[in-house]
């Protein structure tokens, strides 16, 4: 087992202990290796044998790491904020994206995948922060946002996202994880069609055990198993700064 390896191993442990702790079991909740300015060789360490998910932010990063990675059995999440341009490139890569957060972009997936003949998974971006830094559709909006999107045949929704609050104050990042918690009951409630709503993607490596104790099915970690980046996560989650 390498560093890297072990990393997860301990990760995994964390998220195992959050999950029995809060009444849950451990396989309720996934990992995602959040890869975001880490080299491709790095993350092929990771690999153990077992299947991974990986989460990259920037459209470039994913389609030159996936021809590194590509014979790796791995599941490929988008993260990042979408741009309309960069959409033929991702769905060539991408097996989910996790930040669909406008009419617009998914009136333009739905277009390219309709061209294509085929679906893709996604979620839905929430910004329960309420910061202007960061991407997502507004709480107040999610859940009409959410009957547009059930609208799409191509378009399968697998549940929300959202990135909590850059905090030290624990009760706050809460709020952000259980806002999202309260939108997907509320979604569910409605019986979308084309829209499952079972995910909720949230969390990362300074806050990922709140998020499991707050119903999280995806935790994107990053720093906490391919050690700290030049910049903290604040500093690359900050869509105001353009270098996602």
């Amino acid at each position: 087992m390498n560093d890297i390896q072990h990393n997860i191993a301990v990760i995994k442990q964390r998220m195992a202990k959050a999950a029995t702790a809060s009444g849950r079991t451990p396989e309720d909740a996934k990992l995602l290796l959040a890869v975001k300015t880490i080299p491709p060789e790095i993350i092929t360490s990771a690999f153990n044998g077992e299947k991974l998910l990986i989460g990259e932010n920037k459209v470039q990063e994913l389609k030159q790491k996936y021809e590194y990675l590509k014979d790796i059995d791995a599941e490929y999440h988008f993260i990042g904020h979408l741009q309309t341009n960069k959409i033929k490139d991702v769905l060539k890569f991408a097996d989910c994206i996790e930040s669909v957060d406008r009419l617009n972009l998914i009136e333009k997936l739905d277009q390219r995948l309709q061209q294509e003949g085929r679906s893709i998974n996604v979620m839905l971006q929430v910004n329960t922060s309420y910061e202007e830094s960061k991407f997502g559709v507004n709480p107040e909006s999610a859940v009409a946002l959410a009957r547009e999107m059930s609208r799409y045949d191509t378009l399968k929704v697998k549940g929300l996202m959202t990135i909590g609050l850059f905090s030290a104050e624990n009760e706050k990042v809460r709020q952000c994880f259980r806002l999202l918690k309260n939108l997907q009951t509320q979604i569910q409630e409605l019986g979308l069609p084309n829209f499952d709503a079972t995910e909720l993607s949230m969390g990362m490596s300074h806050d990922f055990e709140t998020a499991i104790e707050e119903g999280a099915t995806i935790v994107r970690v990053g720093t906490a198993i391919f050690g700290k980046r030049i910049y903290p996560d604040s500093y690359y989650w900050d869509e105001t700064k353009n270098i996602l």
